[in-house]
């Protein structure tokens, strides 16, 4: 699955480099040949859920299997998204993906009963009664690692596939509206797409939580060029028309 993610729609662009201090007068070419590495993914804890063990306390009836099937999953996606942890830091990016990807698929593994399969996390919508408040804290939480990761290992690429990151940044986003990195990345990739007002304004969301970061500036800086000539160019059209 994660090859053919990787494959999908490639579009090859470079970043723009960490800075600190006064930008240097450069040219919108030479600031987007530049490439800043992306950082590394911050720690995240390594256990989370309540164990197997304490699952199986229930008395083997109907409720209490599929009790136990569903905590099951949720700690299989928990190992999964701790092995693509792991994957990343060694900088084994294509499995790290393939990890991340089989952790979110045990999360949809539980479908609503009333047979609604449509939803980002199945188990989030099931009975309220049939999920902990801790469960669904679990759940909620690996998903939205699982889709920063994502966007962290794709970023990563020779051949970025933004619109892939768009869509990751987008599911961190429907859950943590203030999410930095989602903000700052969905920017990224709305730049590289060429929809340079979607990406001003995640930009600016990130520059509200972080001021002084200087890769959000930097692409701030960069996304206002670009409209600034295009709209250049659509004034010089408009007088050629008239003219």
């Amino acid at each position: 699955m994660h090859s053919t993610l990787l494959r999908s729609s490639p579009t090859k662009h470079t970043f723009v480099p960490e800075h600190h201090g006064p930008f240097p007068a450069l040219s919108l070419r030479a600031m987007e040949a530049k490439q800043h590495p992306i950082k590394s993914l911050k720690s995240y804890p390594e256990t989370g859920g309540r164990s197997l063990a304490a699952a199986a306390g229930g008395d083997g009836g109907g409720a209490g299997s599929a009790e136990m099937e569903m905590e099951a999953k949720i700690q299989k996606a928990i190992d999964f998204k701790v092995e693509g942890h792991r994957c990343y830091k060694e900088k084994k990016f294509r499995d790290a993906i393939g990890k991340y990807h089989r952790a979110l698929l045990q999360l949809k593994g539980v479908h609503v009963a009333d047979g609604t399969t449509g939803s980002e996390v199945n188990l989030l919508n099931q009975a309220a009664g049939k999920l902990t408040e801790e469960q669904r804290r679990n759940v909620e939480s690996t998903e939205i690692e699982c889709y920063d990761s994502l966007t962290a290992c794709l970023l990563q690429s020779e051949l970025v596939n933004y619109e892939r990151v768009k869509e990751y940044c987008l599911k961190v986003l429907s859950h943590q509206r203030d999410h930095f990195k989602a903000m700052y990345r969905a920017g990224i990739a709305f730049y590289h797409l060429g929809d340079y007002e979607c990406a001003l304004r995640y930009l600016r969301d990130a520059k509200n939580r972080e001021p002084s970061d200087t890769n959000v500036l930097r692409y701030i800086q960069l996304t206002e060029m670009k409209m600034s000539r295009g709209g250049q160019r659509e004034r010089e059209s408009f007088k050629e028309t008239q003219g």
